[in-house]
């Protein structure tokens, strides 16, 4: 039987409370201890921690990891962490050839990875997967004329497909009575480099529209036709759209500015992306099969048809050791993914990145996973 978030949540649950009357008699009245433990919650106080820390990975993640480290280094002064986005692909190899104690991935890890070694890790150590940040991938547009832009999953797929390439097609039209569309070329603008944003968008036509996108997720996407414009990076995507005329693409809905957005249809209703409709999705997945304990990858249930659910989401994963060669690496990490995933460090990503912030029973399970690193 698959499990979800919520399911681990109360087996969590269960544990602690198997164990909460042997551990009560040693707990301390009151006071701090060094963050060094691996605290969790939603406050982080000082510590002795010092160093200089590497991530890498997703370009999605960009402003979260910067607000996160901003927060995380004013209470811990003597730790310096530079985060590089440069793509999740990129990172995910970094981290495993050892240039990096943790990565920002926006597709967890592959089978294939996990059946290798990771440089930082401890001998016979793997890697698990943290799923810390949560935003709805938003379709964008810059049509002159059009405002407002409803499409369903079998439009959406023929168009990044290249099969529908004229904003006027009777396609589009049928779903857009209301929209003056021009008789123009579309021109696709998608990921040029291996993306995790561009697995979640393939995997969500994939799994929508499965005759008009017959081809299983993937980092790279196929851009082989006429009227496809590659770009580089999240920004570049953005970038592409802005200042083109008659494009459409995919990005990280908290890069987007003030780009149009396509609405898409969900069940009988068309939905605009909303961080509650993101999250709300991650809760009721499921999780990927035949992973450690601890690891927390999500196969997204993007066929939903719940009211007010918006399929089309990310989720970034910070990858980290479950067990690492070196003592300072470790406290590290664990000080570092136990801000991210509290109440506070999730706030600041939500101010600073526009995100969403992971639930409760996501919390409590990422929360066990950090404390059963070694």
């Amino acid at each position: 039987m698959k499990k979800s978030l919520a399911t681990i949540t109360a087996l969590v649950a269960a544990l602690a409370m198997t164990g909460c009357a042997a551990n009560e008699s040693s707990k301390p009245e009151s006071g701090g201890t060094s963050s060094q433990s691996g605290q969790s919650g939603s406050e982080t106080t000082a510590s002795a921690l010092s160093g200089t820390f590497a991530g890498a990975g997703a370009s999605a993640q960009e402003a979260a990891q910067a607000s996160w480290i901003a927060a995380f280094q004013e209470k811990n002064p003597d730790v310096t962490i530079n985060y590089s986005p440069v793509g999740s692909g990129d990172g995910r190899k970094q981290f495993i050839e050892g240039a990096t104690v943790y990565a920002g991935s926006d597709s967890y890890l592959k089978d294939e990875e996990l059946e290798g070694t990771f440089a930082r890790c401890a001998d016979g150590s793997k890697a698990i997967d943290l799923p810390v940040y949560i935003s709805p991938i938003a379709v964008v547009f810059n049509v002159e004329g059009v405002d407002a832009l409803n499409l369903d999953p079998d439009t959406l797929a023929r168009i990044f497909k290249g099969e529908i390439s004229n904003w006027n097609d009777p396609a589009i039209a049928a779903l857009n009575s209301d929209a003056t569309l021009p008789d123009s070329q579309i021109t696709v603008v998608y990921r040029s480099d291996d993306s995790g944003t561009t697995k979640n968008f393939t995997d969500y036509l994939h799994a929508t529209a499965p005759e008009a996108w017959p081809a299983e997720a993937e980092e790279a996407f196929p851009g082989d036709f006429a009227g496809a414009d590659g770009a580089q990076g999240t920004s570049g995507v953005i970038s592409s759209v802005t200042n083109g005329q008659g494009t459409i693409g995919y990005a990280d809905a908290s890069k987007i500015g003030d780009l149009n957005t396509v609405a898409l249809k969900v069940g009988e209703s068309f939905v605009k992306y909303s961080p509650e409709g993101a999250a709300a999705v991650v809760d009721a997945s499921p999780m990927v099969d035949g992973r450690s304990e601890h690891d927390l990858a999500v196969k997204l249930d993007r066929a939903t048809t719940a009211e007010g659910a918006y399929p089309l989401v990310l989720v970034s994963y910070l990858i980290v050791c479950e067990s690492y060669a070196d003592e300072k690496d470790a406290a590290f990490v664990k000080d570092y993914a136990s801000f991210i995933a509290s109440e506070e460090g999730q706030k600041v990503a939500a101010e600073g990145a526009g995100s969403a912030p992971i639930s409760a029973d996501t919390r409590t399970a990422i929360e066990a996973a950090i404390a059963s690193i070694k």
